[in-house]
């Protein structure tokens, strides 16, 4: 197991067992985060992914390294889904933090 994915599972644990409605749960084939059943975060190819919304500016976050998340070939990039790799993995947990509470509402 790579130290990201290490990292990445110390935070599922902790999250899926300390906030009620947060379960680990695919995104596709990659491991997530679910909560009330819909992903706000998943790990693939040693990065995070969130669901932080189209509002959401990685600049003034402080983020200066980040992808949109672009699964489909044929179609554009999911403007709300920010890939971040794991140079930036000591902002994941806050990161997954910020994406339940947009899920939230």
């Amino acid at each position: 197991m790579s130290k990201a994915e290490d990292l990445f599972n110390k935070i599922a644990d902790k999250m899926s067992s300390e906030i009620q409605h947060v379960e680990r749960g695919p995104m596709m084939t990659a491991p997530g985060l679910k909560y009330k059943g819909k992903v706000f975060a998943f790990f693939y190819e040693e990065e995070m992914t969130f669901k932080l919304g189209k509002d959401f500016d990685p600049v003034a976050n402080d983020i200066s390294f980040y992808s949109y998340l672009s699964p489909f070939k044929n179609k554009p990039p999911m403007k709300a889904w920010f890939q971040i790799p794991e140079s930036l993995s000591h902002r994941w947990e806050e990161l997954a933090n910020l994406a339940l509470d947009k899920m939230r509402g």
